[in-house]
């Protein structure tokens, strides 16, 4: 029972991070990131 506790907790500690680079990069998409492209 502890193993699938813990893979239970990790699981949604590296689903959480996902989100986190999810958001992040849609952030910088829409915000300030966008100019880099352009100058390509």
């Amino acid at each position: 029972m502890k193993d699938v506790g813990q893979f239970i907790l990790k699981t949604v500690f590296y689903f959480f991070i996902f989100l986190v680079l999810i958001y992040f990069f849609s952030y910088l998409g829409h915000g300030q990131g966008s100019f880099i492209y352009n100058e390509f």
